[in-house]
C-alpha cells in the first residue's frame, strides 16, 4: 500500500501531462494529410492521435495538473488552438495540390473527366496528384516529420499561453499566400501548354477560316495534357514534397 501511495502522484502527473499533449496532437492529427482525411474513420484517427501522443509526450516538458476549472479550460483552449493552427498550415499543402490539379485540368480541357467521383468534387487530374502526393509523403516518413514538428512547436507555442492575434493572423495569411503560389507554380507547365495551344489555334484559324479548328484541336490538347501529366508528375510531386518538408522542419520560419 505504501508503494501504491507513492506511485499515485506520479501517475496523476503523467495522466495530466499526456492529456495536455493529446489535446494539441489530436487537433493536428484531425487535419494531418493522409491520416486525417475524411475517408479515414474517426476511430482510426483517435488511434493515430494516441500513437502520436505516446511518441511526443516524453520529449515535452512536464505539465502540472491544473489547480481549478479555469486553468483546465485555458489549457484546453490554448492547446486545441495551437494544434488546429499547425494542422491547417499542413492541410494548405494538400489544398495547394488540389488547386494545382484543378488549374491544370481546366487549362487542358480535362476538367470534366471523371470529375466529382470522391468526397471533394474535383477533376480526375487533381485526384491523381493528391493520391500520388499523399502516398509519397507517407513513404518518406510523414509521421516522423509530423512528430518532430509537434515537439518543435512547443518552443514557439508554449503550453497554456495564447498566441498574439496579430502574429497568428500574419502567419496564417503568409501560409495561404504560399499555398496559392505553390499551386500556380505546380500548374505552370499546363498553363504554358494551354497558352501555346490557343495561340497556335488562333494562327491556324486565321490562315484557314473554313477549317473547324475546334474539332482538330480538342484531341490535341487532351492528348497533350495527359502526356504532360505523365511526364511532369514526378517533378511536380517532388517540388510539392520539398515545400511541405520545409514547413514541417520550420513551420514558423520565413515563407519561400
Amino acid at each position: 500500500m505504501t508503494a501504491i501511495a507513492q506511485l499515485l502522484p506520479f501517475l496523476n502527473e503523467a495522466i495530466w501531462h499526456g492529456f495536455a499533449v493529446f489535446l494539441r496532437v489530436a487537433a493536428l492529427a484531425s487535419l494531418l494529410p493522409a491520416f486525417g482525411e475524411q475517408s479515414v474513420p474517426a476511430r482510426i484517427k483517435l488511434v493515430v492521435a494516441m500513437a502520436f501522443t505516446v511518441a511526443v509526450a516524453p520529449a515535452v516538458a512536464t505539465v502540472q495538473a491544473p489547480e481549478d476549472l479555469g486553468d483546465l479550460v485555458l489549457l484546453s483552449l490554448t492547446e486545441i488552438l495551437a494544434g488546429l493552427a499547425l494542422g491547417i498550415g499542413i492541410r494548405l499543402f494538400v489544398l495547394a495540390l488540389q488547386t494545382a490539379g484543378t488549374i491544370a485540368a481546366h487549362s487542358t480541357s480535362l476538367s470534366q473527366v471523371f470529375g466529382g467521383a470522391g468526397v471533394d468534387p474535383m477533376p480526375a487530374m487533381g485526384y491523381v496528384l493528391i493520391v500520388g502526393g499523399l502516398a509519397l509523403a507517407v513513404m518518406t516518413g510523414l509521421h516522423v516529420k509530423a512528430a518532430e514538428m509537434i515537439i518543435l512547436s512547443y518552443e514557439f507555442l508554449p503550453i497554456g499561453r495564447f498566441t498574439d492575434g496579430s502574429v497568428l493572423s500574419e502567419w496564417g495569411v503568409a501560409q495561404v499566400g504560399r499555398a496559392f503560389t505553390l499551386a500556380f507554380t505546380l500548374a505552370a507547365p499546363f498553363v504554358i501548354l494551354s497558352v501555346l495551344y490557343n495561340v497556335a489555334l488562333g494562327a491556324i484559324n486565321k490562315a484557314m477560316p473554313q477549317l473547324m479548328v475546334a474539332f482538330v484541336g480538342a484531341p490535341v490538347i487532351t492528348a497533350g495534357g495527359l502526356f504532360l501529366l505523365l511526364m511532369a508528375s514526378p517533378l511536380i510531386l517532388s517540388v510539392w514534397l520539398d515545400a511541405m518538408d520545409g514547413f514541417l522542419q520550420n513551420p514558423f520560419g520565413p515563407t519561400r
